[in-house]
């Protein structure tokens, strides 16, 4: 370790000799780059991230230097992937710095990549409205790359933060709009029923039995096979156990639909507040009566 550690202390230390020293302006700052990078693997190496991370940056200041904003960016890469290592708020900092770039370059698929990158960063985080923003800015730029399979995924994930947001409209309205998307799509129309399902279970927490039931027939519109599935049938008994305020039957619904095909944690999570919503309905009346 303390052999790597050295050894990027010297590249580092020629690395900067040389960006004082006289020299072509375009080679000045090529070489410079060159014993900057020798010194970011050197750190890498002995696992000293945060020095590793501070050369990076240091390399994308030498390509900007040269006007050479592919390899800045690449560099701001490297950096975020140190970054990553101690620091996420820094990592994503980075990334950013790296996306304005591929933009600027019309590398728009570098773009999205990365912007996603960040907004998982933020999503860890647990800093969901940051996260919703990079996330939503991914999904655009793969959709103007053509690439909807990719921008579907992502607008998954900006539809199921906003429902852990208790932003159910707008989480409805998404997986809406990627299932009327991908049901013409012959790779992802099988997937359209778990979408609607999802859309399902956001109208559920709003604990408004005729929307689930008007939601139910628009889906069938977006689906003509959905009325033949399980998830449909788990929709419509919750939407009627809802509406007849009968908790156990709508855990029983539930239970049913689990043994056969495992719920995962959001949908678990949701159709928990829904389940509380019925709850404190059935409490209300009890008070009332």
């Amino acid at each position: 370790m303390g052999d790597h550690e050295a050894r990027g202390d010297d590249f580092e230390k020629k690395a900067e000799k040389k960006l004082t020293g006289w020299g072509i302006f375009g080679s000045k700052y090529e070489d410079a780059a060159d014993l900057f990078d020798k010194a970011a693997n050197s750190f890498k190496l002995a696992k000293n991230w945060s020095r590793a991370a501070s050369v990076y940056i240091k390399i994308a200041n030498c390509h900007l230097k040269g006007d050479s904003k592919h390899e800045a960016a690449s560099a701001y890469v490297e950096a975020a992937n140190c970054y990553k290592k101690f620091s996420p708020q820094e990592a994503a900092q980075a990334l950013n710095q790296a996306v304005n770039l591929f933009l600027e370059i019309g590398r728009l698929n570098m773009a999205a990549r990365y912007s996603k990158d960040i907004g998982e960063i933020y999503q860890q985080e647990q800093d969901l409205e940051k996260a919703t923003d990079y996330l939503e800015r991914a999904a655009d730029l793969f959709d103007s790359e053509g690439q909807s399979s990719q921008a579907n995924t992502i607008k998954q994930k900006v539809a199921e933060i906003a429902a852990q947001l208790e932003q159910y409209p707008k989480a409805t309205e998404i997986f809406e709009g990627i299932a009327r998307q991908s049901i013409n799509n012959n790779l992802l129309k099988y997937g359209v029923r778990g979408i609607l399902l999802n859309a399902g279970i956001c109208q559920l927490c709003r604990g408004d039995p005729v929307a689930i039931t008007n939601s139910l027939e628009r889906y069938q519109e977006i689906d003509p096979t959905f009325s033949g599935t399980r998830e449909y049938k788990l929709l419509a008994d919750l939407a009627a156990s809802m509406d007849e305020g009968d908790i156990a039957k709508f855990t029983d619904a539930i239970k049913e639909f689990d043994s056969m095909t495992r719920l995962d944690p959001w949908k678990t999570t949701l159709l928990l507040r829904a389940k509380n919503e019925l709850k404190k309905k059935e409490d209300d009346e009890d008070d009332l009566t």
